[in-house]
């Protein structure tokens, strides 16, 4: 599709579609670094694609570019005309809804297996995460391909021991396997943010046997809320945790932080 495609600054331009601090946009312009990020996930072509906050469509254009077919949701209605070009382009390969993704029965939009690759809106792309780790195992979607601020990617790979290492990196990690796939350098986006950014990928793996996910959510907001405390006084408010930790051997005089993931599973397991 982008052979003679209007330049996206153009259609930026053209919509008086600038991007907007409280809707967390930054949108980017570069064409190939677009498709590069579009082939992340592998082969696309009649697959069925999430994407959230499509913007002006310059991913979508990249998606589509695959042979997929691409469902997106954008909040921001100044977009709705640039994307509805772009849906009569595609010929049937572009739906887009009107809508905040947070409120989005995702399910019942798209179906299952179908990959999400995003340029995500900052300030709602931990939150996101978070609901696509949760709730029932194996999840309704194939792979995440999400683009965050570097220091958040860097959370959300983290090993243990170090000081990027906390809930987010448990949360997607105890039940799927994250990577950072690309570093994106603040110059790529328009208007450009001030810290630098990384596309993660993530696939799920399967859950570990006999753990609850809303016990180990709360075992690890105990953990690490006093993260700087020993685990016999930050996991008091966690009822049951202090008296399993030396049956698994784990010394109560440690932190948060020195655990690794299999530790949290196996706690959470005996709570569970």
């Amino acid at each position: 599709m982008s052979d003679g495609a209007e330049p996206l600054r153009d259609v930026i331009a053209r919509h008086g579609l600038q991007a907007t601090k409280a809707l967390g946009q930054n949108f980017i312009l570069d064409r190939q670094l677009l498709a590069r990020i579009a082939a992340i996930p592998g082969p696309l072509d009649g697959k069925t694609v999430y994407e959230v906050g499509p913007g002006p469509g310059g991913l979508t254009r990249a998606l589509l570019d695959t042979g997929a077919r691409v469902v997106a949701v954008e909040r921001d209605r100044r977009c709705l005309p640039a994307l509805a070009e772009l849906e009569q382009e595609a010929k049937g390969r572009l739906r887009t809804i009107s809508g905040d993704a947070l409120d989005i029965d995702e399910r019942a939009e798209i179906g299952d297996g179908a990959p999400i690759v995003a340029n995500l809106p900052y300030n709602v792309g931990t939150a996101l995460l978070l609901r696509w780790l949760g709730g029932s195992w194996p999840p309704w979607w194939s792979s995440l391909t999400l683009m965050f601020q570097r220091e958040v990617a860097e959370r959300i790979v983290a090993k243990p021991g170090g000081e990027h290492y906390g809930r987010l990196a448990i949360a997607a990690q105890w039940r799927a396997v994250p990577k950072i796939a690309m570093l994106v350098h603040r110059s790529s986006f328009v208007p450009p943010p001030k810290v630098a950014s990384a596309v993660i990928h993530l696939v799920p793996a399967p859950q570990p046997e006999g753990v609850d996910p809303a016990v180990i959510e709360r075992l690890t907001a105990a953990a690490f809320g006093q993260r700087r405390k020993m685990l016999r006084s930050s996991l008091k408010a966690m009822p049951g945790a202090l008296e399993e930790l030396e049956p698994l051997g784990i010394d109560p005089e440690r932190r948060a932080e020195t655990l690794s993931i299999d530790d949290y599973v196996a706690l959470a397991r005996a709570l569970s």
